[in-house]
């Protein structure tokens, strides 16, 4: 199996139109069109993870954060950054990185997070805008289920934990072929009255074209009448951070002892205590400060992020208990979650976690 084929069912479980418009995500370095020999899967792809894959045989390194983000302009090894892809470049090893993609998937790095903290009825934090389409289309009766089909297999009536969603509505058209025209039925010149269905899908916007192309092959007519409608709906199952209730209110201090245990954290930061049970939590993998709104807004009781800036903590408003993690140890369980998902798609080849230390941030204790 080549490196395109492996994005590509990758691709089909975590779509990199999740990501958000500033990340550097996919292939990195590297030939699509060689054969993999083994996957490597890691948080950062620095120089000692580069190492691990030469070690293990690994030519495809699937990572969290991108290597390469941005102002790259030379490859002589000055920096960290240069000297890993080099490396990987020398010894034929693609970089394949999924970042933000990740982040706003609904079972991606804060599903994770709220799993180990055990948290119920999941919700985005921050759902994606402006990133659904619907269609609908006119087609004769005895071929709308054919046309639907079509559809679906495009990826069009996916609705959360839903597919195959679609509404129909039976009528009348019209049309009348003119010189030049080749109809499914009728005759030139001459009106013609059909019994049709409208058919209406929803979709997200980055599978319009193979959805337009699908409905085009399974059409019978010469013309498709369709229109594509922008929606204002937010997209409830994708987007960044998540928010959840534990099963039991809890104090604050058993609160921050249980993200201690469930993290292994040494030291916890956050903002004046409130006085008030724990019950729903918000968090955010990564540099989570721009959430801090969303979950005072989802009435959450604490909030869990990392990077989070000195004048950050007086946006609790004494409402809200807001917890500084760190970055990477908020994001600590996703090189679990990709061996998992690669596993389950690959058994041809082996996948393997990198066991390299790639977090930069050490404590004095």
């Amino acid at each position: 199996m080549t490196i395109s084929e492996v994005i590509s069912k990758i691709e089909t479980r975590i779509p990199l139109q999740q990501a958000e418009d500033f990340d550097n995500v996919g292939l990195l370095c590297g030939v699509p069109t060689r054969n993999v020999s083994g996957i490597l899967v890691c948080h950062d792809a620095l120089e000692n993870v580069i190492d691990e894959a030469i070690h293990k045989n690994c030519n495809l390194i699937v990572c969290f954060h991108p290597i390469i983000f941005s102002g790259l302009k030379s490859l002589t090894g000055k920096n960290y950054v240069e000297r890993a892809v080099l490396k990987a470049l020398e010894n034929k090893i693609a970089i394949y990185a999924i970042h933000t993609a990740f982040d706003n998937d609904f079972f991606g790095v804060n599903a994770g997070i709220c799993h180990h903290l055990g948290l119920k009825n999941l919700k985005i934090l921050q759902p994606k805008k402006n990133n659904l389409k619907q269609l609908t289309v006119f087609v004769p009766k005895d071929h709308s289920d054919v046309l639907k089909e079509a559809l679906f297999s495009a990826g069009a009536g996916n609705i959360g934990f839903y597919d195959e969603c679609s509404f129909t509505v039976g009528g009348n058209g019209t049309f009348r072929p003119v010189e030049g025209s080749n109809p499914f039925s009728g005759q030139q010149n001459i009106r013609e009255n059909a019994d049709e269905d409208m058919v209406s899908v929803i979709f997200e916007s980055y599978k319009q074209g193979q959805i337009i192309s699908a409905m085009e092959s399974a059409h019978p007519y010469e013309e498709v009448a369709y229109q594509v409608y922008h929606l204002d709906n937010q997209n409830q199952y994708s987007g960044l951070g998540m928010y959840g209730d534990l099963e039991e209110a809890m104090d604050e201090k058993d609160f921050l002892k249980l993200v201690k245990e469930k993290f292994n954290l040494e030291m916890i930061k956050h903002s004046d205590f409130t006085h008030k049970k724990i019950k729903r939590v918000g968090v955010l993998g990564g540099s989570g400060a721009s959430g801090i709104q969303s979950a005072l807004s989802g009435k959450c009781d604490a909030y869990l992020t990392g990077d989070i800036k000195y004048h950050d903590y007086f946006l609790a408003e004494s409402k809200m208990l807001i917890c500084d993690v760190g970055h990477y140890e908020s994001e600590q369980f996703v090189t679990q979650q990709l061996f998992e998902i690669l596993s389950q798609k690959f058994s041809t080849f082996a996948i393997s976690k990198s066991s390299e230390k790639t977090n930069p941030v050490n404590y004095f204790l």
